[in-house]
């Protein structure tokens, strides 16, 4: 990428994205060119074009894959051969994704160019903004940054997540200073690896700098609550460390105290009790407004599984404050930016940049007559798709659902997403998506992801501690809770017992009339801590290091529920021939009639085992 394109400021910003998206067609083939013509002598490649880089050979025989195909290659790379098994370029470092295979994150390589693409995007952010709000860089913004740990493959190259390698690289680090991204937190306190000391510090600069905050946010709309939380916490802590002008003895980092010297150098009990009178409310309600009056908005994904923090976050800022989302990214690549930033949540379209990589979509669905059809995305992700069902960038049609198929410059070829998009428009000959949700994730409360192969897998583990007690799990579900904050997943067991030992077989009948026998509230207790040591590296990385899950719950339920469950859904228009019980529940109706037959309720009594190794 050209690196004249970083520079992008303003109103050249805004003119290179009506060129780009103008002229798409011909900016995605040209993307597609030059990604065959540099990685054409990769293995990866060779094995199917034979030398050839003509696009219609790639087409016709390069195939649609998800992570199982390709993961082979990235072991090999990861253990030490060369980057040229899928790219022609050196690999710098392979980018955690938050979704699992074998229960350890998937690898996505990366290329040293990809952080210019990245910051390409992350440009063009401020100049779409400030055509909608004006003056921005007549004060701060007081976003929360994070970076997560890390490790590295067995051939010595780092491996982590997309966001803690663009804070930890130069792009980051050497940025020049720019009055609409100026920040209330010290680059040390972002880089600190202890969550806790990290969250600390920035809130307290941010309660430091609260008269001249313009913007709030955090990636995610979970870390910005996670943090809300922590405020109601540690406030009368930020009070004391304000009126004393004394950074808290707890914070132990050298780096974290040392940038904080530069800002918390002289006692302000005036600030401090303006702090202190506003925190000692009995209601938070509007918080976000009385503790920064001049905030404009808060940026924050509030899309996807995100979508269901957006009543707290309203919540905290009485509604006075627009939930802003700016752009679209994975790790395998970042995709695009919403160019109507201050939309409803709800009519968040993102406009696919076309010189961030190749994109092609597999059909799901088309909405007819103005209404959505029901799409059928439930299928076997790994079955196979037909090189000539995918549709290139501009000729998806309007209402139809379709799953993303990238090709990357740094050896992904025709992969899939997994994410599920809905075209809403067009901007010039660029499509606009609203994502409507990932493939096959059931259950999901920060970066976590868990599908229902997992769920199941987990549960089948843990529900082997019930048998030594005469006791059988007939049926389950889920949901993830997030009325309180950290959210976390909620189980719901339905619970039969019997005199004797268990027959292979046990019918549910033949269960129920036996006499029920308690069982020891520390079984249960242990059943919880079972499913989440069997859940996936990014969920024991969210409950156990960052805290951003809290521990999981089995709500034991009353005989009969489940069959109470089933009559719900047949009576809401299901089929009895075609009911299966959903192992994740959505519906608030239904959950009430779960929680009505609650008889007890356990936790997870400690952290899962996790290690960044």
């Amino acid at each position: 990428m050209d690196g004249k394109k970083l520079e992008y400021k303003g109103e050249e910003a805004l003119k290179e994205i009506e060129r780009l998206t103008s002229k798409a067609d011909k900016v995605q083939l040209n993307i597609l060119k030059e990604i065959l013509t540099r990685n054409v002598e990769t293995e990866y490649l060779s094995k199917y074009m034979k030398g050839s880089q003509e696009v219609a050979d790639f087409k016709k025989c390069v195939p649609v894959i998800t992570y199982k195909e390709i993961q082979p290659y990235i072991q090999r790379i990861a253990n030490g051969e060369d980057s040229s098994l899928i790219t022609g370029h050196p690999i710098t470092e392979m980018l955690c994704s938050s979704g699992t295979s074998g229960r350890e994150p998937k690898m996505m390589p990366t290329i040293a160019e990809d952080l210019d693409r990245r910051t390409f995007i992350y440009n063009l952010i401020m100049p779409i903004i400030n055509q909608y709000v004006p003056d921005l860089d007549k004060g701060k913004a007081m976003f929360l940054y994070f970076v997560k740990a890390e490790m590295s493959t067995p051939c010595g190259l780092p491996a982590r997540t997309v966001l803690t390698s663009y804070y930890k690289s130069n792009h980051f680090k050497c940025r020049g200073e720019d009055p609409f991204n100026n920040c209330t937190s010290p680059d040390q306190t972002v880089f600190c690896n202890d969550s806790n000391q990290s969250m600390y510090c920035q809130l307290l600069s941010g309660l430091l700098h609260r008269q001249q905050v313009l913007r709030l946010g955090a990636v995610f709309a979970s870390a910005f609550l996670r943090a809300i939380s922590f405020l109601e916490r540690n406030w009368v802590n930020f009070c004391n460390d304000i009126r004393t002008g004394k950074l808290d003895p707890l914070i132990t980092d050298p780096d974290c105290r040392k940038s904080m010297a530069k800002i918390l150098f002289s006692p302000d009990p005036d600030l401090a009790d303006e702090i202190s009178s506003i925190c000692s409310l009995q209601s938070w309600k509007g918080i976000l407004c009385q503790l920064w009056p001049k905030a404009k908005y808060i940026e924050s994904v509030v899309t996807g599984s995100m979508a269901q923090y957006i009543p707290a976050l309203e919540y905290y800022s009485d509604g006075k404050l627009p939930l802003v989302g700016t752009m679209y990214a994975s790790s395998e690549c970042y995709f695009g930016v919403n160019l109507k930033p201050f939309c409803d949540p709800a009519d968040v379209a993102f406009t696919l940049m076309p010189n961030m990589g190749y994109f092609e979509f597999i059909p799901l669905g088309r909405g007819e007559n103005g209404t959505s059809r029901v799409m059928d995305i439930e299928e076997d992700e790994d079955e196979d798709v037909l090189s000539d069902k995918l549709v290139d960038l501009v000729h998806v049609k309007l209402g139809g659902y379709y799953e993303l198929v990238v090709t990357t410059f740094a050896g992904l070829y025709r992969y899939r997403i997994g994410d599920v998009l809905q075209v809403t428009g067009f901007h010039n000959q660029a499509p606009q998506f609203r994502f409507i949700c990932r493939r096959n994730v059931v259950l999901s409360i920060d970066t976590d992801k868990t599908n229902e192969e997992d769920l199941h897998r987990s549960i089948t583990v843990a529900k082997k501690l019930l048998e030594p007690f005469n006791a059988l799990l007939v049926e389950y579900t889920s949901y993830a809770d997030t009325s309180s904050v950290p959210g976390h997943y909620v189980m719901y067991w339905e619970i039969v017992h019997h005199h004797g030992s268990l027959s292979p077989s046990p019918t549910v009948d033949s269960l129920i009339n036996n006499v029920v026998t308690p069982l020891d509230d520390k079984v249960l207790q242990e059943c919880c801590i079972a499913v989440e040591e069997e859940l996936d590296y990014i969920y024991r990385r969210c409950r156990s290091h960052d805290k951003s899950v809290g521990p999981l719950e089995i709500r034991v339920v009353e005989p009969g529920t489940f069959e109470a469950l089933m009559d719900y859904f047949i009576n809401q228009g299901g089929s009895i021939n075609q009911y299966k019980t959903p192992r994740c529940i959505k519906s608030k109706k239904a959950l009430k009639l779960l929680d009505s037959n609650v008889k007890a309720r356990y936790f997870s009594p400690r952290y899962p085992y996790w290690s960044p190794n």
